[in-house]
């Protein structure tokens, strides 16, 4: 009986919208009212993680992500309705901003991937910033998972 009655008030938290100013943490994950939140379907270049330009130059794509993330964000209220929990306890969350999705934002100005292996909602999206080389798309990046399995054993 206790496993359901914390079942049902997760269930009812994440059914519940979490309206909010936004914190950036990175540039795929909010905090919003002290609840951190993981954006759904994408994922974006880690804090720390290097891209490289068509010049062969290294820029801090990870940091320029979470910055035009927080730029867009800037001081409008977001509405965030959770999808579940990740394995870090974060709630997972599509989130607006005056009506838009951040996650198809991200993933469309080349700032995020479609992490397909839990949706394919922003595949289009990704080809479309693919294709006009928008955001991390200008040059070689490792994807965020890649990237994250190399220098951080995860």
């Amino acid at each position: 009986m206790l496993a359901f009655c914390a079942w049902a008030s997760v269930s009812a938290a994440l059914a519940d919208p979490l309206i909010g100013r936004a914190s950036v943490i990175d540039g795929d994950t909010l905090d919003v009212q002290g609840v951190r939140i993981r954006l759904h379907g994408i994922d974006a270049p880690e804090a720390s993680q290097l891209c490289t330009r068509a010049s062969g130059e290294y820029w801090r794509c990870g940091a320029a992500a979470a910055n035009a993330l927080a730029d867009h964000i800037d001081q409008g209220t977001v509405h965030c309705l959770g999808q579940g929990r990740d394995r870090y306890r974060r709630t997972i969350a599509v989130c607006t901003l005056r009506g838009e999705d951040l996650g198809r934002w991200l993933v469309v100005s080349g700032w995020a991937v479609a992490e397909q292996r839990y949706s394919r909602a922003y595949v289009a999206e990704e080809a479309q910033a693919r294709r006009f080389r928008r955001g991390i798309w200008a040059g070689d990046f490792d994807a965020p998972r890649d990237w994250r399995r190399t220098h951080r054993g995860g």
